[in-house]
Protein backbone atom coordinates (compact mmCIF):
# COMPACT_ATOMS: atom_id res chain seq x y z
CA UNK A 1 0.00 0.00 0.00
CA UNK A 2 1.46 3.16 -0.83
CA UNK A 3 1.96 6.65 1.37
CA UNK A 4 -0.88 9.14 0.70
CA UNK A 5 -1.74 12.59 2.53
CA UNK A 6 -3.71 12.09 5.98
CA UNK A 7 -4.04 16.31 6.17
CA UNK A 8 -2.85 19.70 4.60
CA UNK A 9 -2.20 22.67 6.54
CA UNK A 10 -0.97 25.56 4.39
CA UNK A 11 2.57 24.16 3.39
CA UNK A 12 2.32 21.17 6.34
CA UNK A 13 0.87 18.02 5.00
CA UNK A 14 1.20 14.34 7.20
CA UNK A 15 0.88 10.96 6.47
CA UNK A 16 -0.54 8.70 8.74
CA UNK A 17 1.10 5.33 9.53
CA UNK A 18 3.89 4.76 7.97
CA UNK A 19 7.57 3.78 8.09
CA UNK A 20 8.51 4.71 4.59
CA UNK A 21 10.23 7.95 5.47
CA UNK A 22 13.65 8.75 7.33
CA UNK A 23 14.03 12.34 8.87
CA UNK A 24 15.00 14.90 6.69
CA UNK A 25 14.31 12.94 3.41
CA UNK A 26 12.96 15.15 0.40
CA UNK A 27 9.70 13.42 -0.65
CA UNK A 28 7.66 14.28 -3.56
CA UNK A 29 4.09 15.24 -2.70
CA UNK A 30 0.67 14.68 -4.80
CA UNK A 31 -0.15 13.55 -8.05
CA UNK A 32 2.00 16.96 -9.08
CA UNK A 33 5.09 15.99 -7.26
CA UNK A 34 5.43 18.87 -5.48
CA UNK A 35 8.87 18.93 -3.56
CA UNK A 36 9.00 18.50 0.33
CA UNK A 37 11.21 17.65 3.56
CA UNK A 38 10.48 15.05 5.85
CA UNK A 39 10.37 17.34 9.25
CA UNK A 40 8.85 15.59 12.08
CA UNK A 41 8.08 11.27 12.77
CA UNK A 42 6.26 10.28 15.41
CA UNK A 43 4.62 6.93 16.07
CA UNK A 44 1.81 7.37 13.94
CA UNK A 45 2.37 10.28 11.68
CA UNK A 46 5.43 11.77 9.55
CA UNK A 47 4.90 15.24 9.04
CA UNK A 48 6.46 17.07 5.57
CA UNK A 49 6.92 20.57 4.74
CA UNK A 50 6.16 21.37 1.16
CA UNK A 51 8.42 23.97 -0.30
CA UNK A 52 5.75 25.09 -3.16
CA UNK A 53 1.94 26.13 -3.15
CA UNK A 54 -0.20 23.18 -1.79
CA UNK A 55 -3.46 25.21 -3.45
CA UNK A 56 -5.30 22.21 -5.29
CA UNK A 57 -3.94 19.71 -2.88
CA UNK A 58 -6.33 17.14 -1.36
CA UNK A 59 -5.83 14.05 0.88
CA UNK A 60 -5.27 10.38 -0.50
CA UNK A 61 -2.80 11.89 -3.16
CA UNK A 62 0.53 9.74 -3.08
CA UNK A 63 3.90 10.71 -1.21
CA UNK A 64 6.78 9.28 -2.29
CA UNK A 65 9.89 9.18 -1.39
CA UNK A 66 13.27 9.42 -2.93
CA UNK A 67 15.79 8.62 -0.19
CA UNK A 68 18.14 11.69 0.11
CA UNK A 69 18.21 14.74 1.86
CA UNK A 70 17.50 18.32 0.30
CA UNK A 71 20.52 18.99 -1.59
CA UNK A 72 21.79 21.74 -3.47
CA UNK A 73 23.47 21.14 -7.02
CA UNK A 74 26.90 22.36 -7.29
CA UNK A 75 29.39 22.93 -10.33
CA UNK A 76 30.14 25.48 -12.85
CA UNK A 77 26.97 27.48 -13.81
CA UNK A 78 25.71 28.92 -10.72
CA UNK A 79 27.66 31.91 -10.89
CA UNK A 80 25.13 34.76 -13.42
CA UNK A 81 22.30 32.89 -11.80
CA UNK A 82 19.31 33.77 -10.28
CA UNK A 83 17.47 30.88 -7.79
CA UNK A 84 14.53 30.72 -5.74
CA UNK A 85 15.04 29.48 -2.28
CA UNK A 86 15.45 25.81 -3.28
CA UNK A 87 17.68 26.48 -6.07
CA UNK A 88 15.87 26.21 -9.10
CA UNK A 89 16.96 28.37 -11.83
CA UNK A 90 14.05 31.19 -12.32
CA UNK A 91 14.98 32.35 -15.69
CA UNK A 92 15.20 29.15 -16.98
CA UNK A 93 11.45 28.72 -15.63
CA UNK A 94 10.48 31.99 -16.94
CA UNK A 95 11.22 30.91 -20.64
CA UNK A 96 9.41 27.59 -19.69
CA UNK A 97 6.48 28.73 -18.27
CA UNK A 98 6.10 32.23 -17.86
CA UNK A 99 5.60 34.64 -15.54
CA UNK A 100 4.61 32.18 -12.82
CA UNK A 101 6.46 29.29 -10.99
CA UNK A 102 4.07 25.73 -11.81
CA UNK A 103 4.00 23.65 -9.22
CA UNK A 104 6.04 20.27 -9.22
CA UNK A 105 8.18 21.22 -12.42
CA UNK A 106 11.78 19.95 -11.81
CA UNK A 107 14.31 21.97 -13.76
CA UNK A 108 17.89 20.91 -13.15
CA UNK A 109 19.44 24.16 -11.25
CA UNK A 110 22.63 23.68 -13.69
CA UNK A 111 22.27 23.90 -17.47
CA UNK A 112 22.81 20.19 -18.23
CA UNK A 113 23.49 21.08 -22.14
CA UNK A 114 26.45 23.98 -22.13
CA UNK A 115 29.76 22.60 -22.43
CA UNK A 116 32.59 23.87 -20.44
CA UNK A 117 36.35 24.17 -21.81
CA UNK A 118 37.82 21.58 -19.06
CA UNK A 119 41.62 21.70 -18.18
CA UNK A 120 41.97 18.30 -16.24
CA UNK A 121 44.40 18.11 -13.72
CA UNK A 122 44.55 14.65 -12.82
CA UNK A 123 45.88 11.28 -15.22
CA UNK A 124 45.07 7.69 -15.51
CA UNK A 125 46.80 5.94 -12.62
CA UNK A 126 47.35 9.50 -9.83
CA UNK A 127 45.95 8.90 -6.30
CA UNK A 128 43.48 11.56 -5.06
CA UNK A 129 41.33 12.62 -1.40
CA UNK A 130 38.09 14.46 -1.20
CA UNK A 131 37.99 17.91 -1.90
CA UNK A 132 41.11 17.60 -4.69
CA UNK A 133 40.86 19.94 -7.34
CA UNK A 134 40.59 17.51 -10.40
CA UNK A 135 39.61 19.58 -13.22
CA UNK A 136 39.13 23.76 -14.20
CA UNK A 137 37.19 25.44 -16.44
CA UNK A 138 36.90 29.21 -16.73
CA UNK A 139 33.01 29.71 -15.31
CA UNK A 140 32.70 33.17 -16.58
CA UNK A 141 35.53 36.11 -17.35
CA UNK A 142 36.48 36.90 -13.81
CA UNK A 143 36.15 33.66 -11.99
CA UNK A 144 37.96 29.86 -12.51
CA UNK A 145 35.42 27.41 -11.21
CA UNK A 146 37.96 24.39 -9.64
CA UNK A 147 35.76 21.43 -9.59
CA UNK A 148 36.96 18.92 -6.90
CA UNK A 149 36.82 15.48 -5.50
CA UNK A 150 33.17 14.93 -3.96
CA UNK A 151 33.57 14.55 -0.02
CA UNK A 152 33.87 10.48 0.95
CA UNK A 153 35.77 10.13 -2.32
CA UNK A 154 39.69 8.63 -2.17
CA UNK A 155 41.59 6.22 -4.14
CA UNK A 156 43.39 5.27 -7.35
CA UNK A 157 42.31 7.11 -10.84
CA UNK A 158 41.40 4.02 -13.25
CA UNK A 159 39.96 6.68 -15.93
CA UNK A 160 40.87 10.14 -16.83
CA UNK A 161 39.71 12.22 -20.20
CA UNK A 162 41.65 14.58 -21.88
CA UNK A 163 41.32 18.45 -21.85
CA UNK A 164 38.38 19.09 -23.97
CA UNK A 165 34.77 21.01 -23.80
CA UNK A 166 32.29 18.58 -21.67
CA UNK A 167 28.96 19.00 -20.38
CA UNK A 168 28.53 18.88 -16.11
CA UNK A 169 26.98 15.39 -16.70
CA UNK A 170 30.20 13.80 -18.59
CA UNK A 171 31.70 11.24 -16.56
CA UNK A 172 35.66 13.05 -16.79
CA UNK A 173 37.01 10.91 -14.04
CA UNK A 174 36.87 6.85 -12.24
CA UNK A 175 38.27 6.58 -8.99
CA UNK A 176 38.85 3.36 -7.37
CA UNK A 177 38.75 3.05 -3.81
CA UNK A 178 41.61 0.27 -3.05
CA UNK A 179 39.84 -0.89 0.83
CA UNK A 180 36.71 -1.94 -0.90
CA UNK A 181 37.48 -1.46 -5.26
CA UNK A 182 34.34 0.56 -4.94
CA UNK A 183 34.27 2.90 -8.41
CA UNK A 184 32.97 6.12 -7.97
CA UNK A 185 32.22 8.37 -11.17
CA UNK A 186 33.14 11.80 -11.11
CA UNK A 187 31.10 14.97 -12.93
CA UNK A 188 31.97 18.51 -12.70
CA UNK A 189 28.76 18.67 -10.52
CA UNK A 190 27.68 17.14 -7.37
CA UNK A 191 25.60 16.87 -4.75
CA UNK A 192 25.43 18.14 -0.91
CA UNK A 193 22.78 18.24 1.52
CA UNK A 194 22.32 22.14 2.57
CA UNK A 195 21.70 21.53 5.98
CA UNK A 196 24.99 19.76 6.48
CA UNK A 197 28.26 22.15 6.58
CA UNK A 198 30.76 21.17 3.83
CA UNK A 199 33.97 19.64 6.12
CA UNK A 200 37.21 21.32 5.97
CA UNK A 201 40.62 20.89 7.58
CA UNK A 202 40.74 22.89 10.15
CA UNK A 203 39.27 26.52 11.23
CA UNK A 204 42.04 29.32 11.37
CA UNK A 205 41.84 32.37 13.90
CA UNK A 206 40.47 35.46 12.30
CA UNK A 207 43.07 37.94 11.64
CA UNK A 208 42.37 39.47 8.27
CA UNK A 209 39.53 42.17 7.82
CA UNK A 210 37.33 42.38 4.94
CA UNK A 211 37.54 45.86 3.81
CA UNK A 212 33.99 47.00 2.26
CA UNK A 213 35.23 50.95 1.43
CA UNK A 214 33.18 52.05 3.89
CA UNK A 215 34.91 54.22 6.27
CA UNK A 216 32.28 53.78 9.24
CA UNK A 217 33.09 50.15 8.61
CA UNK A 218 36.63 49.87 8.13
CA UNK A 219 38.11 51.90 10.24
CA UNK A 220 35.08 52.10 13.35
CA UNK A 221 33.78 48.34 13.10
CA UNK A 222 36.31 46.24 11.28
CA UNK A 223 34.80 42.61 10.27
CA UNK A 224 37.27 39.88 9.65
CA UNK A 225 37.34 37.75 7.06
CA UNK A 226 35.36 34.54 7.87
CA UNK A 227 33.33 36.84 10.53
CA UNK A 228 29.63 37.66 10.99
CA UNK A 229 27.81 40.47 11.03
CA UNK A 230 24.08 41.80 11.68
CA UNK A 231 22.83 45.15 10.35
CA UNK A 232 19.55 45.97 12.52
CA UNK A 233 17.36 48.92 11.21
CA UNK A 234 13.91 49.74 10.87
CA UNK A 235 12.15 50.34 7.53
CA UNK A 236 14.28 52.72 4.78
CA UNK A 237 17.16 52.82 7.34
CA UNK A 238 19.04 51.99 4.18
CA UNK A 239 19.97 47.95 5.15
CA UNK A 240 19.44 47.02 1.37
CA UNK A 241 22.00 50.38 -0.01
CA UNK A 242 24.59 48.75 2.64
CA UNK A 243 24.42 45.51 1.56
CA UNK A 244 24.78 46.91 -2.19
CA UNK A 245 27.92 48.77 -1.22
CA UNK A 246 29.70 45.94 0.47
CA UNK A 247 28.55 43.62 -2.04
CA UNK A 248 30.13 46.18 -5.18
CA UNK A 249 33.28 46.89 -3.15
CA UNK A 250 34.88 44.66 -0.33
CA UNK A 251 37.23 42.31 -1.43
CA UNK A 252 35.62 39.12 -1.27
CA UNK A 253 35.96 36.98 -4.36
CA UNK A 254 32.44 35.56 -4.65
CA UNK A 255 29.20 37.39 -3.85
CA UNK A 256 26.49 35.36 -2.53
CA UNK A 257 23.07 37.41 -2.15
CA UNK A 258 20.13 36.18 -0.23
CA UNK A 259 16.87 37.88 -0.78
CA UNK A 260 14.94 36.07 2.12
CA UNK A 261 11.15 36.98 1.87
CA UNK A 262 11.51 40.63 0.82
CA UNK A 263 9.04 42.69 -1.63
CA UNK A 264 8.59 41.62 -5.17
CA UNK A 265 9.37 44.99 -6.04
CA UNK A 266 12.19 45.28 -4.58
CA UNK A 267 13.87 42.34 -5.09
CA UNK A 268 13.24 43.28 -8.81
CA UNK A 269 15.06 46.53 -8.57
CA UNK A 270 18.10 44.28 -7.00
CA UNK A 271 17.89 41.85 -9.70
CA UNK A 272 17.73 44.56 -12.22
CA UNK A 273 21.21 46.81 -10.35
CA UNK A 274 23.07 43.88 -9.91
CA UNK A 275 22.73 43.00 -13.99
CA UNK A 276 24.10 46.85 -14.51
CA UNK A 277 26.81 46.93 -11.48
CA UNK A 278 30.43 47.29 -12.68
CA UNK A 279 32.83 45.66 -10.97
CA UNK A 280 35.40 47.41 -9.98
CA UNK A 281 38.30 45.30 -9.91
CA UNK A 282 37.84 44.06 -13.32
CA UNK A 283 35.89 46.47 -15.17
CA UNK A 284 33.03 43.73 -16.22
CA UNK A 285 29.85 42.94 -14.88
CA UNK A 286 29.29 42.29 -11.35
CA UNK A 287 27.10 39.17 -12.06
CA UNK A 288 29.83 37.57 -13.21
CA UNK A 289 31.32 37.15 -9.40
CA UNK A 290 27.84 36.95 -7.91
CA UNK A 291 25.03 34.49 -7.42
CA UNK A 292 21.64 35.57 -6.23
CA UNK A 293 18.77 33.87 -4.59
CA UNK A 294 15.59 35.22 -5.05
CA UNK A 295 12.70 34.23 -2.48
CA UNK A 296 10.06 37.00 -2.43
CA UNK A 297 7.52 37.39 0.32
CA UNK A 298 4.41 35.80 -2.00
CA UNK A 299 6.77 32.86 -2.74
CA UNK A 300 6.00 29.65 -0.66
CA UNK A 301 6.81 30.35 3.19
CA UNK A 302 8.77 27.20 3.57
CA UNK A 303 11.29 27.71 0.67
CA UNK A 304 11.82 31.08 2.54
CA UNK A 305 13.54 29.04 5.31
CA UNK A 306 15.56 26.69 3.01
CA UNK A 307 16.84 30.02 0.75
CA UNK A 308 19.60 30.76 4.13
CA UNK A 309 20.82 27.71 4.00
CA UNK A 310 21.07 27.16 -0.40
CA UNK A 311 23.01 30.25 -0.17
CA UNK A 312 25.77 28.91 2.50
CA UNK A 313 25.78 25.70 0.70
CA UNK A 314 27.09 27.68 -2.18
CA UNK A 315 29.30 29.63 -0.12
CA UNK A 316 30.95 26.83 1.36
CA UNK A 317 31.35 25.26 -1.95
CA UNK A 318 33.49 28.63 -3.63
CA UNK A 319 35.15 28.47 -0.59
CA UNK A 320 36.20 25.10 -0.33
CA UNK A 321 37.78 25.77 -3.59
CA UNK A 322 40.32 28.54 -2.29
CA UNK A 323 37.53 31.60 -2.82
CA UNK A 324 37.25 34.54 -0.29
CA UNK A 325 32.97 34.61 -0.07
CA UNK A 326 30.51 37.20 1.47
CA UNK A 327 26.83 36.33 1.58
CA UNK A 328 24.44 39.00 2.28
CA UNK A 329 21.31 37.79 4.10
CA UNK A 330 18.64 40.28 3.47
CA UNK A 331 16.81 39.98 5.81
CA UNK A 332 16.85 36.65 8.28
CA UNK A 333 13.91 38.69 10.16
CA UNK A 334 11.89 37.50 7.14
CA UNK A 335 13.34 33.70 7.75
CA UNK A 336 12.79 33.63 11.70
CA UNK A 337 8.97 34.65 10.47
CA UNK A 338 8.82 31.77 8.29
CA UNK A 339 9.84 29.14 11.42
CA UNK A 340 7.36 31.03 13.37
CA UNK A 341 4.83 30.46 10.99
CA UNK A 342 5.55 26.70 10.52
CA UNK A 343 6.20 26.22 13.76
CA UNK A 344 2.48 27.82 14.30
CA UNK A 345 1.15 24.92 11.64
CA UNK A 346 2.72 22.13 13.45
CA UNK A 347 1.36 23.75 17.14
CA UNK A 348 4.33 24.01 18.65
CA UNK A 349 4.49 25.57 22.22
CA UNK A 350 5.51 29.40 21.36
CA UNK A 351 8.20 31.39 23.08
CA UNK A 352 8.85 34.66 23.26
CA UNK A 353 6.40 36.91 20.79
CA UNK A 354 5.29 33.16 19.08
CA UNK A 355 8.87 32.42 17.73
CA UNK A 356 9.55 28.86 18.41
CA UNK A 357 12.06 27.66 21.32
CA UNK A 358 14.59 26.88 19.01
CA UNK A 359 14.63 30.17 17.21
CA UNK A 360 18.44 31.07 19.11
CA UNK A 361 19.66 27.63 18.00
CA UNK A 362 18.74 28.00 14.16
CA UNK A 363 20.33 31.34 14.22
CA UNK A 364 23.48 29.76 15.87
CA UNK A 365 23.73 26.74 13.17
CA UNK A 366 23.30 29.27 10.58
CA UNK A 367 25.91 31.87 11.88
CA UNK A 368 28.39 29.70 12.40
CA UNK A 369 29.13 28.67 8.88
CA UNK A 370 31.08 31.55 8.58
CA UNK A 371 34.47 31.12 8.89
CA UNK A 372 38.29 31.23 7.80
CA UNK A 373 39.48 27.64 6.78
CA UNK A 374 42.04 25.04 5.31
CA UNK A 375 40.39 23.14 2.78
CA UNK A 376 40.72 19.99 1.60
CA UNK A 377 41.87 21.35 -1.97
CA UNK A 378 45.03 23.03 -0.19
CA UNK A 379 44.13 26.37 -0.31
CA UNK A 380 42.57 29.06 2.32
CA UNK A 381 39.00 30.43 1.70
CA UNK A 382 36.93 31.58 3.84
CA UNK A 383 32.76 32.66 3.97
CA UNK A 384 31.71 36.12 5.92
CA UNK A 385 27.83 36.15 6.72
CA UNK A 386 26.04 39.78 6.89
CA UNK A 387 23.30 39.39 7.60
CA UNK A 388 20.33 41.92 7.75
CA UNK A 389 17.15 41.92 10.11
CA UNK A 390 14.28 44.35 10.15
CA UNK A 391 12.88 44.45 13.81
CA UNK A 392 9.30 45.52 13.77
CA UNK A 393 9.25 49.02 14.33
CA UNK A 394 13.11 49.42 14.89
CA UNK A 395 12.96 47.84 18.20
CA UNK A 396 16.22 46.46 18.89
CA UNK A 397 15.00 44.73 22.09
CA UNK A 398 12.57 42.03 19.87
CA UNK A 399 13.69 38.01 20.42
CA UNK A 400 15.55 37.92 16.51
CA UNK A 401 17.95 41.44 16.55
CA UNK A 402 18.53 39.93 20.61
CA UNK A 403 19.35 36.30 19.74
CA UNK A 404 21.33 37.42 16.34
CA UNK A 405 23.69 39.78 19.06
CA UNK A 406 24.06 37.15 21.11
CA UNK A 407 26.12 35.05 18.02
CA UNK A 408 27.99 37.89 15.74
CA UNK A 409 30.85 39.60 16.79
CA UNK A 410 29.94 42.63 14.51
CA UNK A 411 26.88 44.75 14.92
CA UNK A 412 26.14 47.51 12.86
CA UNK A 413 23.17 49.51 14.16
CA UNK A 414 20.86 51.44 11.77
CA UNK A 415 19.56 54.75 12.71
CA UNK A 416 16.54 56.07 11.27
CA UNK A 417 16.44 59.62 12.59
CA UNK A 418 20.80 59.29 10.80
CA UNK A 419 19.01 57.92 7.65
CA UNK A 420 15.94 60.53 8.24
CA UNK A 421 19.19 63.10 7.98
CA UNK A 422 20.67 62.01 5.24
CA UNK A 423 23.25 60.44 6.76
CA UNK A 424 24.25 57.55 4.76
CA UNK A 425 25.55 55.18 5.64
CA UNK A 426 23.48 55.49 8.88
CA UNK A 427 25.07 53.30 11.08
CA UNK A 428 24.72 54.62 14.67
CA UNK A 429 28.49 54.97 16.00
CA UNK A 430 27.09 54.88 20.03
CA UNK A 431 24.96 51.38 18.89
CA UNK A 432 27.12 49.22 16.87
CA UNK A 433 30.18 47.55 17.88
CA UNK A 434 32.62 45.05 16.66
CA UNK A 435 34.62 42.55 18.68
CA UNK A 436 37.11 42.01 15.86
CA UNK A 437 39.57 44.74 16.58
CA UNK A 438 41.60 43.34 18.81
CA UNK A 439 41.97 40.55 16.26
CA UNK A 440 42.87 42.67 13.53
CA UNK A 441 45.23 45.20 15.71
CA UNK A 442 48.15 43.65 14.41
CA UNK A 443 47.17 43.78 10.68
CA UNK A 444 46.27 46.97 10.68
CA UNK A 445 49.57 47.81 12.41
CA UNK A 446 51.59 45.90 9.62
CA UNK A 447 49.81 46.51 6.25
CA UNK A 448 47.85 50.31 7.06
CA UNK A 449 50.16 52.04 9.63
CA UNK A 450 51.84 51.19 13.21
CA UNK A 451 49.04 54.22 14.43
CA UNK A 452 45.88 53.34 12.75
CA UNK A 453 44.22 51.90 15.46
CA UNK A 454 45.25 54.62 17.71
CA UNK A 455 43.90 57.30 15.41
CA UNK A 456 40.77 55.18 15.57
CA UNK A 457 40.50 55.26 19.51
CA UNK A 458 40.95 58.98 19.20
CA UNK A 459 37.92 59.33 16.78
CA UNK A 460 35.49 57.36 18.70
CA UNK A 461 36.84 59.17 21.91
CA UNK A 462 35.42 62.01 20.32
CA UNK A 463 32.68 61.10 19.31
CA UNK A 464 31.62 59.74 22.96
CA UNK A 465 32.27 63.09 24.22
CA UNK A 466 30.03 64.59 22.18
CA UNK A 467 27.35 62.08 22.50
CA UNK A 468 27.88 62.63 26.78
CA UNK A 469 28.18 66.88 26.24
CA UNK A 470 24.84 66.93 23.92
CA UNK A 471 22.86 65.80 26.88
CA UNK A 472 24.13 69.08 28.77
CA UNK A 473 23.29 71.40 25.25
CA UNK A 474 19.63 70.08 25.27
CA UNK A 475 19.06 70.85 28.41
CA UNK A 476 21.00 74.38 28.38
CA UNK A 477 22.28 75.10 25.31
CA UNK A 478 25.80 75.11 23.82
CA UNK A 479 27.05 78.86 24.78
CA UNK A 480 27.74 78.28 28.38
CA UNK A 481 30.00 75.06 27.68
CA UNK A 482 33.44 76.56 28.04
CA UNK A 483 35.82 76.76 24.90
CA UNK A 484 37.56 73.28 24.89
CA UNK A 485 34.24 71.66 25.41
CA UNK A 486 32.69 73.85 22.02
CA UNK A 487 35.58 72.43 20.47
CA UNK A 488 34.91 68.84 21.13
CA UNK A 489 31.80 69.74 19.67
CA UNK A 490 33.14 70.98 16.54
CA UNK A 491 35.74 68.31 16.05
CA UNK A 492 33.06 66.02 16.19
CA UNK A 493 31.07 66.91 13.35
CA UNK A 494 34.13 67.22 11.25
CA UNK A 495 34.33 63.57 12.10
CA UNK A 496 30.53 62.60 11.64
CA UNK A 497 30.11 64.90 8.43
CA UNK A 498 33.61 64.53 7.00
CA UNK A 499 34.16 60.93 7.98
CA UNK A 500 31.35 58.81 8.79
CA UNK A 501 29.06 59.99 6.00
CA UNK A 502 29.72 58.71 2.59
CA UNK A 503 28.27 59.60 -0.65
CA UNK A 504 27.82 56.78 -2.52
CA UNK A 505 27.34 58.93 -5.72
CA UNK A 506 29.86 60.31 -5.52
CA UNK A 507 32.71 58.95 -7.88
CA UNK A 508 35.29 59.31 -4.90
CA UNK A 509 33.24 58.84 -2.12
CA UNK A 510 31.46 55.88 -2.74
CA UNK A 511 34.41 53.36 -2.21
CA UNK A 512 37.65 54.64 -0.23
CA UNK A 513 41.19 52.90 0.18
CA UNK A 514 42.50 52.67 3.39
CA UNK A 515 45.28 54.56 2.48
CA UNK A 516 42.98 57.67 2.08
CA UNK A 517 41.11 56.56 5.32
CA UNK A 518 44.62 56.38 7.51
CA UNK A 519 45.14 60.10 6.22
CA UNK A 520 41.89 61.53 6.48
CA UNK A 521 42.13 60.35 10.17
CA UNK A 522 45.47 61.91 10.50
CA UNK A 523 44.22 65.02 9.20
CA UNK A 524 41.74 65.61 11.87
CA UNK A 525 43.67 64.58 14.63
CA UNK A 526 46.06 67.15 13.45
CA UNK A 527 43.82 69.78 13.33
CA UNK A 528 42.47 68.46 16.74
CA UNK A 529 45.88 68.95 18.16
CA UNK A 530 46.47 72.35 16.64
CA UNK A 531 42.86 74.26 17.68
CA UNK A 532 43.79 72.58 21.34
CA UNK A 533 47.01 74.50 20.97
CA UNK A 534 45.41 77.86 19.81
CA UNK A 535 41.96 77.26 22.41
CA UNK A 536 44.39 76.89 25.33
CA UNK A 537 45.91 80.36 24.83
CA UNK A 538 42.57 81.57 25.28
CA UNK A 539 41.35 82.34 21.33
CA UNK A 540 38.02 81.42 21.36
CA UNK A 541 36.00 78.28 18.89
CA UNK A 542 34.04 81.20 17.74
CA UNK A 543 37.05 82.53 15.96
CA UNK A 544 38.67 79.55 14.84
CA UNK A 545 35.24 78.18 13.53
CA UNK A 546 35.40 81.50 11.44
CA UNK A 547 38.48 80.60 9.48
CA UNK A 548 36.08 78.05 7.08
CA UNK A 549 39.27 75.51 7.97
CA UNK A 550 36.31 72.95 9.83
CA UNK A 551 34.35 72.97 6.04
CA UNK A 552 37.78 72.62 4.12
CA UNK A 553 38.87 69.43 6.23
CA UNK A 554 35.22 68.11 6.09
CA UNK A 555 34.98 68.69 2.43
CA UNK A 556 38.33 66.51 1.68
CA UNK A 557 36.73 63.57 0.96
CA UNK A 558 35.31 65.40 -2.18
CA UNK A 559 38.07 67.31 -3.18
CA UNK A 560 41.16 64.49 -2.97
CA UNK A 561 40.37 61.98 -5.94
CA UNK A 562 41.55 58.49 -4.83
CA UNK A 563 44.51 58.00 -7.57
CA UNK A 564 46.19 61.37 -5.87
CA UNK A 565 45.84 60.80 -2.07
CA UNK A 566 48.91 62.42 -2.11
CA UNK A 567 47.14 65.59 -1.21
CA UNK A 568 46.25 64.72 1.97
CA UNK A 569 49.59 65.58 2.95
CA UNK A 570 49.30 69.18 2.44
CA UNK A 571 46.17 69.41 4.37
CA UNK A 572 48.66 70.39 7.60
CA UNK A 573 49.83 73.22 5.78
CA UNK A 574 46.08 74.44 4.94
CA UNK A 575 45.14 74.34 8.79
CA UNK A 576 48.50 75.79 9.97
CA UNK A 577 47.83 78.71 7.66
CA UNK A 578 44.11 78.95 8.39
CA UNK A 579 44.89 79.42 11.99
CA UNK A 580 47.94 81.55 11.95
CA UNK A 581 45.69 84.26 10.39
CA UNK A 582 43.26 84.25 13.55
CA UNK A 583 46.13 86.08 14.87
Amino acid sequence: MSDVIYSINGPVVSVRNTKTFSMREMVYVGEKKLLGEVIRIQDDRTTIQVYESTTGLRPNEPVQGTGSLLNATLGPGMLRNIYDGIERPLEKIEEEQGAFIAEGKSIPSLDEEKKWDVAMKIKEGDTVHQGEIFATCPETSSVEHRSMIPVGVHGTVVKAVKDGSYTVSDVLAVVKDEDTDKETEVTLKQQWPVRVPRPMIRREPLTIPLITGQRVIDTMFPIAKGGSSAIPGGFGAGKTMLQHSIAKFCDADIIIYVGCGERGNEMTQVLEEFGELVDPKTGKSLLDRTVLIANTSNMPVAAREASIYTGVTIAEYYRDMGYHVALMADSTSRWAEALREISGRLEEMPAEEGFPAYLPSRIAQFYERAGFVDTFSGKQGSVTLIGAVSPQGGDFSEPVTQNTRRFVRCFWALDKSLAYARHYPAVNWNQSSSEYVGDLTKWFSANVAHDFMELRAEMQQILHDEASLMEVVKLIGSDVLPEDQKLTLEIARVVRVGYLQQNAFHADDQSVPLEKQYKMLKVISYLHRACQQKVAKKIPVSLIVKTGIFETVVKMKYDVPNNNIALLDTYNDKIDTALDHIL
